[in-house]
């Protein structure tokens, strides 16, 4: 049986949304590097900008991209970079589920930190600096972090039908059930997306 077709996706970025004037123009802000977890290959893998095309074959595939905030953040950010609209593709944002459920936004640390007991190894800023400097490990590993993170997020809302968060001052946990399964195989995948 072959293994699903599943990408976790998280996208690092060049400039600031202050340099580029605002939430309005994602597309301004430029891909540094796009990080990702391959389940078809059990793979963690890093796209620099230069090395999209590569990814774009992957996403042509039409996998399911899981995510957090990649409907209103990595996706519009990708766009550019593609000869197809990411739109199109299978995904399932976290966030965005959880944010559904709670109506309230949730940060990717918050649920890291109340679900998994870990937390985020630094900041989105702290990408753009790596990126500036040219300290491509740091950016890598920074990055694959998040995937990591995103990746066990997904499985243990999978696998136990719930996800955790903290409040935005930390002090109090609270719980956010959820629906997805992870799909056995790759021909799963179109019958997985159909329960969202």
């Amino acid at each position: 049986m072959s293994k699903p077709n599943i990408i976790v996706l998280d996208i690092e970025t060049q400039k600031t949304f202050d340099e580029v004037g605002g939430f309005r123009n994602l597309e301004a802000l430029k891909v540094s590097l796009v990080g990702t977890y391959l389940y078809k290959t059990d793979e963690y893998r890093a796209f620099l900008e230069s090395e999209i095309p590569e990814l774009e074959a992957l996403l042509m595939e039409k996998p399911l991209v899981v995510g957090f905030n990649s409907r209103r953040f990595d996706m519009p950010v990708l766009k550019p970079y593609l000869n197809f609209n990411p739109d199109t593709l299978p995904q399932l944002d976290v966030m965005e589920e959880m944010t559904k459920i709670l109506g309230h936004r949730v940060s990717l640390d918050s649920v890291a930190s109340a679900t998994l007991g870990t937390k985020k190894s630094g900041d989105g800023l702290d990408a753009i600096k790596y990126f500036r400097n040219g300290e491509w490990d740091k950016l890598k590993k920074y990055c694959l972090d998040d995937v990591r993170i995103t990746r066990d997020i997904y499985e243990y809302g999978a696998k136990n039908k719930e996800l955790f968060y903290t409040s935005k001052y930390g002090n109090t946990k609270g719980r956010c059930a959820v629906t997805w399964d992870i799909p056995a195989s790759d021909n799963d995948t179109s019958e997985q997306i159909a329960l969202f």
